[in-house]
């Protein structure tokens, strides 16, 4: 009987790890100075050994040093110098600074980023659209100050949150901040580059008429909600074409108050009332896109969604409600190692044909981790071999 046309001489988490240009890492590492004074665990051998854990989903140190030392001989494809003892690696997470498996990220976007880039929006709209939030990671310890009201039992729960940015043409991060979650959302404002070829979508949480003063004023365009305690003044109410979309009630041209200390001044904004049939509800908008159809005005806002099922694809696939450290640092570095691993997967998944659920790509991957198997080819048609080995039962059956 034929073997596996499937197997390989690398195993999965090899594949995977293939993806990442070690001369890459060795650069931003030198860049970062992440490596000084050490002598064995380097930043790359950081880097595998934090993957290892968003792979296989590990919940503690032990448990990623005890499966780790178990891999003598399977290292060679990855080239992982260094297996850590459990106090090690507690050490690399406490001490070598997280920026700099954020700056592997950020190169690992630009490397990657023509795989799963979509240019069929921005070749509509002829502008690039980018959607930013913010999603907060409960803490089991006090070490980021948390929302919410104190516990009875006086035992503070600490939290941190993500302020994320992502073109609407990727599923993955473009930009991310670390706060401690009690840090309002604009902060994330204050950050934005102004950009005339870009519109930004967002939630009514971020609502700033002086923010908004500020995208009119370099040509920026936006979409939001408005709030529905906003105070305005209809100035203009625009006519409604037939070739629009049968959801958009009204179409607004209103005056709002930009507060200055003790001063205050007028600003114009358009807002569009749209109703949605399938949630059964009605929107109202807030935008500076006066030259855009009303009904594309909703539908941008639509895809402010995407952000919110990257925050639920991190969470429900890699190890974040579990840390390896009781440390700001430590934190950070799993949160970007985990961001780094759903882009890898991502790699994965935008390379193959046939449709695979996001999840069940990353349950396929912890399972068969350290199996020598083609990943694109299995993946591609994993039953191949199956269906081969019982044509070839029934065959040998006939003698």
């Amino acid at each position: 009987m034929d073997k596996t046309t499937h197997f390989f001489g690398t195993s999965v988490f090899g594949q995977l790890i293939s993806l990442i240009n070690p001369q890459m890492i060795q650069e931003v590492s030198k860049e970062a100075g992440s490596d000084r004074y050490i002598k064995k665990f380097k930043t790359k051998d950081h880097l595998i050994s934090m993957l290892f854990c968003s792979f296989a989903k590990c919940t503690s140190l032990r448990e990623v040093s005890g499966a780790m030392l178990g891999l003598a001989g399977k290292t060679k494809h990855f080239q992982l110098n260094h297996i850590p003892k459990k106090s090690t690696l507690a050490d690399a997470n406490q001490r070598r600074d997280a920026d700099v498996f954020g700056k592997i990220y950020h190169k690992l976007l630009k490397t990657h980023g023509a795989v799963f880039s979509d240019s069929r929006i921005k070749d509509v709209i002829n502008k690039q659209i980018e959607i930013f939030d913010s999603t907060t990671i409960s803490l089991f310890k006090d070490i980021l100050k948390c929302v919410g009201r104190n516990p009875e039992s006086g035992k503070h729960k600490g939290g941190i949150k993500v302020h994320t940015i992502i073109n609407v043409d990727q599923a993955v991060p473009k930009m991310v901040w670390f706060t401690e979650a009690t840090k309002h959302d604009h902060m994330l404002l204050e950050k934005l580059k102004m950009d005339a070829n870009t519109i930004y979508v967002f939630d009514k949480g971020y609502n700033d008429y002086r923010v908004f003063e500020r995208f009119c004023k370099n040509k920026t365009g936006f979409v939001t909600r408005i709030r529905d305690n906003a105070a305005y003044q209809s100035i203009e109410t625009h006519e409604l074409t037939d070739d629009l979309h049968a959801g958009v009630l009204e179409d607004q041209t209103i005056q709002v108050m930009v507060k200055e200390e003790e001063s205050q001044r007028p600003l114009e904004l358009r807002k569009i009332r749209f109703y949605d049939r399938k949630l059964k509800r009605e929107f109202e908008f807030l935008t500076n896109l006066y030259d855009m159809r009303a009904d594309l005005v909703a539908a941008i806002y639509k895809l402010r969604w995407q952000i919110e099922l990257l925050f639920k694809q991190l969470k429900q696939n890699f190890p974040l409600k579990y840390f390896l450290g009781d440390n700001e640092n430590a934190i950070k570095i799993q949160i970007y190692c985990a961001l780094i691993a759903n882009l890898l997967m991502t790699v994965i998944q935008k390379k193959l044909k046939k449709s695979w659920a996001f999840s069940n790509l990353v349950s396929f991957c912890k399972i068969h981790l350290f199996n020598y198997i083609h990943l694109l080819n299995f993946l591609e048609n994993p039953d191949r071999d199956w269906q081969k080995m019982r044509i070839d039962e029934q065959q040998y059956a006939l003698f």
